[in-house]
């Protein structure tokens, strides 16, 4: 019981909000129409307010029922994300993943492999973090996320254990005002010597 009330109670004020009428609720719900009715009369006798309109054919939310419709929404739901995470711990499931990305994995590889992990895995947490070079085994060396993506820059360590995964290729680009987009065939390291030069960084000691 929730302070006078019950959960199966709030179940059936949703499904008869959903359904329409009293009998269709009860054919889903597979329970009498007279059950039904009379569980929602009950709960509107507790709370002390009508839920539905009953004067015409079908049953209609009433302004105080469309009010507390959502929130019922919200407490069920609650209540099976609940069941559904327990559930989940009990078979072994780890209640959050951390993963560490490095700042040049593809978005859009990264993205699908998160929507296929929350369909296969809905009640676990994934927590991701995205650093460069040697910060992803860092953060796994240290134990602040469980497994990372590293890059082909930032090497492997001898404590943790890899798999190749898949290659990204890079590309030099420079803006159309740029002198060396009007640069025709391949550009020698002494023609880029003379521009500016951005070098990746980071805060970990593992970087080289």
């Amino acid at each position: 019981m929730l302070d006078g009330f019950s959960l199966d109670q709030l179940r059936t004020f949703v499904a008869a909000a959903d359904n329409g009428s009293f009998s269709a609720a009860a054919r889903r719900l597979r329970r009498a129409q007279s059950a039904v009715s009379q569980t929602v009369a009950n709960l509107e006798a507790l709370i002390g307010v009508p839920l539905f309109d009953r004067s015409g054919r079908y049953p209609v939310l009433t302004e105080q029922g469309r009010a507390l419709l959502e929130q019922a929404r919200t407490v069920t739901g609650a209540i099976d994300h609940f069941k559904a995470r327990a559930h989940g711990l009990a078979k072994g499931l780890e209640p959050e993943l951390s993963l560490v990305v490095n700042v040049l994995f593809p978005t859009r590889v990264l993205t699908q492999a998160i929507t296929g992990f929350q369909m296969r895995f809905p009640d676990t947490t994934l927590r991701i973090s995205v650093e460069g070079l040697g910060a992803v085994l860092e953060l796994v060396l240290d134990g602040t996320c469980a497994f990372g993506i590293r890059g082909p820059i930032g090497g492997a360590h001898p404590d943790l254990s890899s798999e190749y995964l898949l290659q990204v290729g890079y590309q030099m680009v420079a803006a159309p005002s740029h002198p060396l987009a009007h640069i025709r065939g391949p550009i020698t390291t002494k023609v880029l010597a003379q521009h500016v030069q951005l070098v990746l960084s980071d805060r970990s000691k593992l970087t080289a």
